[in-house]
């Protein structure tokens, strides 16, 4: 306790140096922290399961010909037919359980209270095998799933019971509904427990067997061409993953040759051998199933390696400033020497004091890291928002101290063991006269702040290349207008709507929107432009050849009347859809230019025909060319599409709307009491301008470019107050030499050259560095760049420029000062 009260009174004996450095760590490690909460969340935290080390995901790369249907929990490499997992799940004999589960939307009500959002469908060894216990009642288990469509049960999870339900144990029993569904509540999910897929919080667990049912028009059950279910397995005790994957692929095998080979048609002899050839691939799965583990990585590294340069300059700073200050307690250190005080002693009481000042620095941290994480949730697309949490966790408080720490030690090290080598004579005649620091601890001083210019240029470069990625992004032509234009979507279904209730109502709201004044379009579409979303199906055309292993797939949308005259899109040849291009009518559709040049169609594809089905019914007739327009991504090529009209269609599930208006906002507040007009049962799906849907899309670019903007500019102030207190320290030892030179004639034009010609120095070196840092981390970053490489020559100059005036702002108020010496003051002092 002695020494923590004489190093609190050593630090604030000196105030404005302690809130210096206490405010550069603040900074460092409260941004470290932030990025530590995202990564703990995506990247290393484990599913709150028993034993989460002995799960395992699987996937099945290789040739699939049929549908694919995948989503948040992973690419389409990692789904299995409904009858390959069942197959394996009947004869496997290397796990102590496997599962399959799939995510849906979902629209559930609780004694008249409606709320949209996800469901899981699981297999009835989903609990088992994750080996949870239920919070309340049971959890579903496989005799809940073993025939199609009859199990009429559902757990609620946790959050939703407690949020909505009020936590009320007397559910258990009670009916929900579940997309106009009566499902019977058996229980509730553990605490703490959110599904297996990071990106999805389910509100509900329902058998899988059920999805016919609560998906209307879902066929995928005996289809073992219909891909769709994910797959996870824990091992038995004392069998490897390679024992595993070994046993498992002797079944898998004997199932694709003697089964499902058999069952494939047109299929080229070099497809065919692939085909036979597939095998089950297994990975770690502690962490669940999620794309988001995949497409975060890299952002999170670059993230994370951008706050730990920053870091590593305010502690570059730190040290500078304790440097200064041990030299100024050169003669206490040396009296302690004297007195019999041992050096470990002196070491250890400088070191508690640095610990102790990165500790508060430590604290003050945790309000930049809360600052961080509101102002990353504010980039965030709501869904993206609603998944993660933005708040203190353990583990980041847990973070912050054991950087506080390691920082305290590794800063104060040197300056500890420096400010301790002294003797006392040496001291004593050291300071005869100003103090004057040994030339070692100069040199180390001049390092560390050319180290500082080398990583801020290296920042401030990269963040170049991100804003102008970032700009490359904005100025892509969508190809369509979307200003002025809100959007929202509906799925009937969910509220109970038959197929045939589902048509009417969407033409009622089509009328209700258009009757809105001030509204001058109205559109609609089953895809939801530019949101992300990919539909494709293979198709034959007219005059393209079919066969094996030829690319005849295609994206596809089914959209309203008027849809590309909304979005201010000119047919290049043909018409567009209008209202008698409905059921009953001659099949038509509308293909982009990527289309036509796909499938050879030349300049004339309008009245040719196509198909979605068998190649020799050409039953639908092409009516309409328009130019390539974005589909469903800002950043990717637009694919070969094919339009329809949803009018033509038996079933639609679910369709977005379009409203063109002046005045947007007010349109946007008025939506809901239309809908609530027509039918207060159906809840409105992601509402919002499509400006902010586009933003939606490209929401990493923004996020990336914008954090590490603002980390690029701490770090180039931080270095910046490190090369100012440098040099205002290098002048003030220097006083008496300053003022021989002025006494002999030099002038003060060339005293503040003496002192800038040192900025220059490290200013060379270190930009020279950071130069070549800068090279690796834009070919590390390459993939997240959109337009140019991982290097600019226009973002390397203008980048080494505006570092450039800010070393030389930073260091001309110690120049200003070295010419100011009165040399008969200096002399008279020495």
């Amino acid at each position: 306790m002695r020494s923590i009260r004489l190093a609190f009174r050593t630090l604030f004996r000196t105030p404005f140096v302690t809130t210096i450095a206490v405010l550069s760590l603040a900074l460092g490690i409260g941004a470290n922290a932030a990025i530590f909460s995202l990564f703990d969340q995506i990247l290393l935290r484990p599913l709150p399961v028993a034993d989460p080390q002995r799960l395992v995901n699987l996937s099945a790369p290789g040739p699939k010909p049929g549908s694919q249907s995948c989503g948040q929990a992973g690419d389409c490499d990692d789904v299995f037919s409904y009858r390959m997992f069942r197959d394996l799940e009947q004869s496997q004999t290397v796990f102590a359980g496997i599962a399959a589960h799939d995510r849906f939307g979902v629209n559930i009500a609780y004694q008249d209270q409606p709320l949209t959002g996800d469901g899981m469908y699981v297999s009835g060894s989903y609990f088992p095998t994750l080996g949870l216990r239920p919070a309340i009642g049971r959890l579903l288990t496989p005799s809940d799933d073993q025939s199609i469509g009859t199990n009429f049960v559902a757990v609620l999870s946790y959050a939703f019971w407690q949020s909505r339900l009020g936590g009320d144990p007397g559910v258990l029993g009670k009916p929900v509904t579940v997309n106009g569904q009566s499902l019977t509540i058996v229980g509730v999910a553990p605490d703490g427990f959110s599904g297996t897929t990071l990106g999805v919080r389910p509100l509900v667990f329902v058998p899988i067997s059920m999805r016919g049912i609560l998906t209307l028009g879902f066929k995928g059950f005996e289809n073992r061409q219909s891909y769709w279910a994910y797959v996870f397995a824990r091992l038995k005790p004392g069998v490897t993953v390679t024992q595993a994957g070994a046993g498992l692929n002797t079944l898998y095998h004997s199932i694709i040759n003697d089964v499902e080979a058999p069952l494939q048609k047109g299929m080229s002899d070099a497809t065919m051998k692939r085909f036979r050839a597939k095998q089950v691939a297994l990975t770690p799965g502690w962490r669940g199933q999620s794309s988001m583990h995949k497409e975060s990585q890299t952002p999170l590294l670059m993230l994370f390696s951008v706050t730990g340069i920053v870091l590593l300059i305010a502690c570059a700073n730190i040290a500078n400033l304790l440097l200064a200050r041990g030299a100024g307690r050169a003669m206490e250190m040396g009296v302690r020497l004297a007195l019999g005080a041992g050096r470990g002693q002196l070491v250890l009481q400088l070191l508690l004091e640095s610990v102790l000042l990165a500790s508060l620095g430590g604290l003050a941290s945790l309000l930049v890291a809360k600052w961080t994480l509101a102002s990353i949730a504010s980039l965030l697309p709501s869904d993206g928002s609603a998944v993660l949490q933005f708040t203190l966790q353990p583990a980041v408080l847990f973070f912050a101290a054991g950087l506080a720490v390691a920082t305290g030690i590794a800063f104060g090290l040197f300056p500890a063991w420096h400010s301790t080598r002294g003797e006392l004579v040496t001291t004593i005649r050291a300071n005869a006269g100003h103090i004057s620091g040994a030339r070692a601890a100069a040199r180390f001083r001049a390092t560390l702040v050319t180290l500082q210019i080398s990583l801020a240029t290296a920042l401030l470069i990269a963040a170049g290349l991100f804003m102008k990625s970032l700009i490359n992004v904005t100025r892509v032509d969508l190809g369509v207008h979307v200003d002025s234009v809100i959007t929202f979507g509906i799925t009937p279904e969910k509220s109970g709507y038959d197929s045939v209730r589902a048509l009417e109502l969407y033409g009622r709201v089509e009328a209700a929107l258009a009757a809105i004044p001030g509204v001058t379009g109205v559109t609609t579409s089953m895809v939801p432009l530019i949101a992300g979303d990919n539909w494709g199906t293979d198709v034959h055309v007219q005059g393209f050849p079919d066969g094996p292993d030829i690319d005849n797939n295609s994206r596809y949308n089914e959209i309203g009347a008027d849809y590309f005259g909304t979005f201010g899109v000119r047919t290049v040849a043909g018409r567009e859809f209008t209202a008698a291009d409905r059921n009953g009518a001659p099949q038509v559709a509308i293909v982009n230019q990527a289309f036509v040049k796909k499938f050879n169609l030349g300049q004339g594809a309008v009245g040719k025909f196509m198909s979605t089905g068998s190649p020799d019914s050409l039953n639908i007739q092409i009516v309409g060319v328009i130019p390539d327009v974005k589909y469903s991504e800002v950043k990717k090529p637009v694919p070969a599409v094919f339009y329809i009209p949803w009018r033509q269609d038996t079933h639609v599930s679910s369709l977005n709307f379009y409203v063109r208006s002046p005045q947007p906002e007010t349109v946007l507040r008025t939506v809901p009491g239309v809908l609530k007009k027509i039918d207060p049962g159906i809840p409105i799906e992601d509402l919002k301008t499509m400006p902010q849907q586009i933003r939606d899309n490209v929401f990493l670019d923004r996020m990336i470019s914008i954090l590490s903007a603002a980390f690029a500019v701490l770090a180039t102030l931080l270095a910046a107050v490190g090369l100012y207190g440098v040099l205002a320290y290098s002048v003030a030892q220097r006083t008496r030499e300053i003022g021989v030179r002025m006494a002999l004639g030099a002038d003060a034009g060339r005293v503040r050259g003496m002192v800038l010609r040192q900025v220059s120095g490290m200013m060379g070196v270190g930009a020279a560095v950071g130069l070549l840092g800068a090279l690796a981390l834009g070919q590390a970053a390459s993939s997240l760049l959109f337009g140019l490489k991982g290097y600019d020559p226009v973002v390397f100059g203008l980048s080494l420029v505006a570092l450039t005036v800010v070393a030389l702002c930073a260091g001309y108020l110690p120049a200003r000062r070295a010419s100011e010496v009165d040399p008969i003051q200096a002399l008279r002092y020495e």
